[in-house]
């Protein structure tokens, strides 16, 4: 029996746990089915939220595999999420619940393992640039830090490599970012990447171009600075938002050099497919592209948008069928 015929004959836990909100669904008969939202604040751990949701499926008893998304850092399958403290030990989870299998992805690995299965009308596309066959896909975006994954395509099988890029040093390419760095490097000392390009990094940039101008703001979080910055009430949200599409222009061009991402960058999380258009006419494609001697070769790199919400299981499934499927057999 092949992998994929396996996974069609499994029954697969699949999540995405985040500092906030967990998000778990069901696979059967290789289909992925209704994603529930459960509130991290309303579990003790991870165990007591996963048994609430396979009790409410009626299948507390008949799960043969567990992959598992989170946003924080894997050591020996096990992950303490960096915003609740909720730990998440795959061990745990294969004694608790008896599963064949368990594994833990980075969040924005999971991501990066989605890539090849996206459609066209799942993202925005940012240029019309077209990938090359076969070459490195990256995923990267901002949320409530940043993330960025690289997915390879090795003779055997694709495998992807997880960075902690978000915390990174934070580049420059204008005298206007550096005042406004230089503020945040009073305010942090080290300026990263997701002192920026995140949902707080949003509001430090909101709060450090107003510093800078001398101009009094009231108090904005991430969403009504992008709503002050779409409807033009705001001309300090609208730069704040102008200079994070600059910036991630930027990461976005280094990581892809980087990675040699000739497969394309997809930029995922929650927070950019609010404002793709502002986006699109924004310096974003200019800063990617501005890289000297590798201008050219970054010309051609397509960029898009992931505008669908639930990537992460296409890539935990995808995950399974590659990785996962003789392990869930073997135990069933």
């Amino acid at each position: 029996m092949t992998n994929s015929q396996t996974s069609k004959n499994a029954r697969v836990l699949l999540a995405d746990i985040g500092g906030t909100n967990a998000r778990f669904a069901l696979m059967k008969g290789g289909e992925i089915g209704v994603i529930e939202h459960l509130k991290v604040a309303d579990f003790p751990t991870m165990t007591d939220a996963v048994a609430t949701f396979l009790r409410r499926r009626n299948q507390l008893h008949a799960v043969q595999a567990a992959v598992l998304g989170v946003a924080g850092p894997i050591e020996n399958n096990r992950c303490i999420i960096t915003n609740s403290r909720w730990p998440i030990d795959g061990a745990d989870l294969l004694k608790t619940f008896g599963f064949g299998a368990v594994r833990l992805l980075n969040d924005f690995e999971a991501v990066a393992w989605s890539l090849p299965k996206l459609k066209p009308q799942d993202v925005n596309a940012v240029g019309d640039q077209r990938g090359v066959a076969g070459a490195p896909m990256l995923a990267l975006g901002p949320g409530t830090g940043f993330g960025a994954a690289c997915l390879f395509f090795a003779d055997a099988a694709p495998f992807a490599a997880v960075t902690e890029a978000g915390h990174a040093t934070l580049p420059v390419t204008s005298a206007r970012e550096e005042q406004v760095i230089a503020h945040l490097r009073r305010r942090f000392g080290h300026v990263s990447i997701e002192r920026v390009l995140s949902g707080v990094g949003l509001e430090n940039l909101y709060q450090a171009l107003a510093s800078v101008d001398g101009i009094g703001v009231p108090e904005r979080d991430a969403a009504a600075i992008t709503e002050a910055a779409l409807d033009g009430s705001c001309g300090v949200s609208g730069a704040a938002l102008d200079m994070f599409c600059s910036f991630l222009g930027a990461v976005a061009g280094n990581l892809a050099l980087t990675f040699l991402a000739r497969g394309g960058v997809t930029i995922a999380g929650g927070i950019v497919p609010r404002f793709v258009d502002r986006l699109s006419r924004s310096s974003f494609r200019k800063q990617f592209e501005s890289k000297g001697r590798f201008e050219s070769y970054l010309r051609e790199i397509p960029t898009r948008v992931v505008i669908r919400s639930d990537e992460s299981f296409i890539g935990l499934k995808a995950f399974f069928d590659h990785n996962m499927a003789s392990a869930a057999r073997v135990h069933r």
